[in-house]
C-alpha cells in the first residue's frame, strides 16, 4: 500500500505496512533498528504514541477518519510521549525527515492506495 498526499500531490511513503492486530499496534516500531526510506507503519485506531525503548528518531502524522492531517511530530526522539490528539483515528510513522520531504502539513489529506 502507498501513502499519497492528495493536497500537495506528493508521495509520503511507497510501502506502508499496517499494524492490523492489537498486538501489532502495541508493538509498533519497538525492536526495529529503523525504517527504510520510502516505508511507513500505519497504526489504526490510534490517537497518541510513544517512543519508549526505541532506537531511532522518526516522524509521525496523526490522521482523522478521512485522512486529514490533524497533528505532526517531526523527528520524535527515543523515550518521548506524543500529545493525545482527540480526533485522530490513525498514526502514520515514517523515517525522520519524510514529512518535510513530502511537504506534508496539518490540514493536508493523505490517501492510501494498493
Amino acid at each position: 500500500m502507498r501513502a499519497l498526499n492528495d493536497t500537495r500531490r506528493t508521495v509520503v511513503a511507497e510501502r506502508v505496512e499496517e499494524a492490523a492486530s492489537l498486538r501489532a499496534r502495541l508493538r509498533g516500531l519497538l525492536g526495529r533498528d529503523g525504517l527504510e526510506p520510502g516505508t511507513a507503519l500505519l497504526i489504526r485506531p490510534c490517537s497518541s504514541i510513544h517512543s519508549f525503548f526505541m532506537r531511532f528518531t522518526f516522524d509521525a502524522a496523526f490522521l482523522d477518519g478521512r485522512g486529514r492531517v490533524l497533528h505532526l511530530v517531526e523527528r520524535m526522539r527515543p523515550f518521548r510521549l506524543s500529545r493525545w490528539v482527540p480526533r485522530a483515528r490513525a498514526v502514520l510513522e515514517l523515517p525522520a525527515g519524510a514529512l518535510a520531504r513530502s511537504g506534508t502539513r496539518v490540514g493536508d489529506v493523505v490517501r492510501f492506495e494498493e
